[in-house]
């Protein structure tokens, strides 16, 4: 059961990556913000995969190509999310596309079922569903209204939780790949190799078309250095995760980050919960105890 202890680290590093981030939009406008998870989290996850190497005594798994087909295709479908929250902010419908994109969970375990073959079981299934229709109920904020919002913004959110979710089975299928070595050894290789790719990607394009928000990040490398950290650190505990059960159960767990986040906000920021968040905090509650029961 080490995937629960891991799942919930990660939820609660990426509840913390999150508000870094959020610190930085200001300075390094969204795409700036978001590239520094990858970009400054690489070192972090290159000293986590020698970490792992020395304490297993292996030697790091050579890639092979069902690997970076798995693991590449993670990485550019997590970005893709990324670009679909995007396109709904300048949508000015970012909390209706940020619900539907709740809906990751409930996509993780169709696409684990379809592309890697995995079982899920009836009470798992409801687990997810009641889950998510807490994490959807706390994510829809006054004024969701799809009928003045239109059909593109969720289009956006659907889609952008549907990237999301072939990423996580990604990178699973990735570190299945690798075979039956020590499985955070293979983890933290999966990681490494996704974080590469993804700030090259991210890296090349923000140079041609955003070179100002690029130079600041670096500019203020003290607070994304922090922020990369957080990052890295949740994606090992994902990633730690995947290679021990189902994408879907982690991902599932994984939605204990909201009630984190509610956590933080009314601690950090003074913010009480509505009736209405609570209900869904509720919710997320009892399908996480369903899916942990049903195990």
């Amino acid at each position: 059961m080490s995937w629960i202890f891991a799942t919930l680290v990660a939820a609660g590093a990426q509840t913390a990556r999150n508000a870094l981030q959020s610190s930085l939009i200001a300075s390094l406008g969204t795409l700036g913000a978001t590239q520094v998870r990858f970009v400054y989290g690489l070192p972090f996850a290159a000293a986590f995969l020698l970490l792992a190497a020395v304490f297993s005594g292996d030697v790091i798994p050579a890639p092979t190509m069902p690997f970076l087909a798995f693991t590449v295709g993670g990485a550019v479908a997590q970005i893709g999310g990324t670009a679909l929250l995007l396109n709904a902010m300048r949508e000015r419908s970012f909390s209706v596309a940020t619900t539907f994109n709740k809906t990751e969970a409930v996509q993780v375990a169709i696409f684990g079922v379809v592309l890697l073959g995995e079982h899920l079981t009836l009470a798992g299934a409801a687990a997810i569903v009641v889950t998510t229709a807490g994490v959807v109920l706390v994510a829809a904020r006054p004024g969701f209204e799809l009928g003045a919002t239109g059909v593109r913004p969720v289009a956006y959110g659907i889609a952008s939780g549907g990237c999301f979710a072939i990423a996580s089975v990604g990178f699973r299928g990735g570190i299945l790949e690798l075979g039956d070595g020590v499985y955070y050894l293979r983890a933290a290789t999966t990681l490494v190799w996704a974080l590469a790719f993804q700030a090259l990607l991210l890296g090349a394009w923000m140079t041609l078309f955003a070179r100002r928000a690029l130079l600041r990040s670096f500019a203020l490398w003290r607070q994304s250095l922090v922020a990369g950290f957080f990052g890295a650190l949740a994606s090992q505990f994902w990633f730690l995760g995947f290679s021990l059960t189902a994408a879907a159960n982690v991902k599932t767990l994984g939605l204990v980050e909201v009630v984190f986040a509610q956590v933080v906000a009314h601690r950090v920021f003074a913010q009480r919960a509505t009736a209405r968040e609570l209900a869904g905090m509720a919710l997320v509650v009892a399908g996480v105890a369903l899916l942990l029961l049903a195990l």
